[in-house]
């Protein structure tokens, strides 16, 4: 490099530290692999909005410390209402040195409105900027998830109204168990959406909570500065009020992780199950072709890629977690810069789950199902337990009538016959309380209506489920 190279590049350096809103401390220059690797707007640059509005918040408040004069406040806020049409509109041009959004809104700002915009930081840190800046992010952000969770629940519930007279296997230990109606299937899987929904409520006052104000970890020196009158206008629920906690807390978005790891393991389950219905070897179901797709050397195939890239963003969502976790677990108090590492696990899972929810509501509006061939799959041993239960209703202990019901399959078995098919003299040799009523057991309408208790697969049950769902949903 030649001495004209080099003192260019020292020159360069210099301007490009000075430009930092820290810059003053140093005296040396900035590596440029290290603003890259320090650098956040190229992904946090989404907050624009909320940095704006936090800002807005701030200008109005420091009128009453004396910070700012009205005019210079409405100065303030005029421009940043300029950034934010460019920043809709696709206009804002980043600087070289902007390293994350609230430093380019900033030196934006003070190009339209000139030095009053230096005093809109006063007594903010980005510490509380960025705390401010993500959880209005994730409050938007939450609602609109709440939305997209609520839209799956209505079209899984709609389903099982419309299709409640269908019934099917039920499974345990993927075993035919017990003959079930269709519909208390897609409830089980409404009903831990339903929990997912309550525990996004839960969440949303624990991330409503004002950081702005805190300062970088100490609080805010000025008198007169109404951090309830900023929450007010911003639309928190309440206000940190412990500094050092505030600005450093990033619990919520944890818990936000937590929220959206478990909701993408119940859609997982429900996307397995479907999977499993939807082959050749069960046939319940099918698959719409706008949420399929086939393969590129086996024309007959139709893959129900959908559900299995569902099943899989369970484990990236979860990741996401995890990830934040272990970077959390040893951090001091208060602010660090390991904090940066909060955001793109968020921005990521935020995607993913809403991007989820979407998608499996599609597949489960559009997906075909075939009842003939689910009643077709239903079996006389699978009313083994009704067997017993027939005895029980003549007075017989359960513990003897599962025994005599486990003699009556072995004995099908060894006659290679349907149970249904054991003859009653057969069956009274294994309990002489048998008699011609015996045969009521064999119809799987009568099994399922019979399952009549609350949370149980009549038709009856089924409809209250629906019911207690869309009462939820209102809540």
């Amino acid at each position: 490099m030649s001495k004209r190279q080099a003192d260019a590049q020292a020159g360069e350096g210099e301007d490009f530290r000075k430009k930092k809103l820290w810059g003053g401390r140093f005296s040396g220059s900035v590596d440029p692999l290290m603003h890259a690797y320090n650098e956040s707007l190229s992904y946090d640059k989404r907050m624009w909005a909320q940095d704006i509005r936090g800002s807005i918040a701030y200008a109005n408040a420091n009128v009453a410390t004396g910070i700012l004069t009205a005019q210079e406040r409405d100065q303030i806020v005029q421009g940043l209402g300029k950034v934010g049409e460019e920043w809709k509109n696709g206009t804002f041009v980043a600087a070289a040195d902007d390293e994350d959004i609230h430093t380019a809104n900033e030196r934006r700002l003070k190009e339209l409105i000139g030095p009053v915009a230096g005093k809109l930081h006063t007594g903010r840190s980005r510490n509380d900027q960025v705390a401010t800046d993500v959880r209005l992010w994730l409050i938007d952000e939450a609602a609109a998830s709440e939305k997209f969770l609520i839209e799956l629940i209505k079209v899984i519930t709609a389903r099982a109204r419309v299709e409640v007279d269908h019934l099917m296997p039920g499974y345990t230990h993927l075993q035919r168990a017990q003959p079930i109606r269709w519909s208390h299937l897609l409830l089980s899987h409404a009903s831990n959406l339903i929990s997912d929904l309550s525990r996004l409520r839960d969440l949303l006052p624990r991330i409503s909570v004002l950081p702005l104000g805190s300062g970088p970890l100490a609080g805010n020196p000025f008198a007169g500065l109404d951090r309830e009158a900023i929450a007010k206008e911003l639309g928190f629920k309440t206000v940190g009020f412990n500094s050092m906690q505030s600005v450093s807390d990033r619990d919520f978005i944890v818990e936000f992780l937590f929220w959206s790891s478990l909701t993408m393991i119940h859609i997982s389950k429900m996307a397995e199950d479907f999977i499993i219905y939807s082959t050749s070897e069960f046939g319940f179901i099918q698959l719409s072709d706008a949420y399929s797709t086939g393969s590129s050397i086996m024309p007959q195939k139709k893959n129900p890629d959908s559900l299995e890239l569902l099943r899989g963003k369970s484990g990236r969502v979860f990741g996401q977690m995890s990830g934040l976790m272990m970077t959390l677990k040893g951090i001091p108090s208060t602010y660090n810069k390991d904090l940066q590492e909060d955001k793109e696990p968020l921005f990521d899972a935020v995607e993913t789950i809403q991007r989820s929810l979407q998608i499996a509501t599609g597949v489960i509006s559009t997906m075909n199902i075939f009842p003939e061939k689910m009643r077709a799959a239903l079996t006389p041993d699978m009313l083994a337990t009704d067997l017993a239960e027939y005895l029980v209703r003549k007075g017989i202990p359960f513990r003897e009538t599962h025994h005599v019901s486990g003699s009556a399959v072995r004995l099908s078995e060894e006659k290679k016959c349907l149970l249904s098919d054991l003859t009653l003299e057969e069956l009274k040799k294994l309990n002489s309380a048998f008699e011609e009523d015996v045969e009521d057991v064999w119809k799987m309408d009568e099994s399922v209506e019979r399952r009549n208790a609350i949370g149980g697969t009549s038709k009856r049950a089924v409809l209250e489920q629906c019911d207690r769902i869309e009462a939820q949903l209102g809540a």
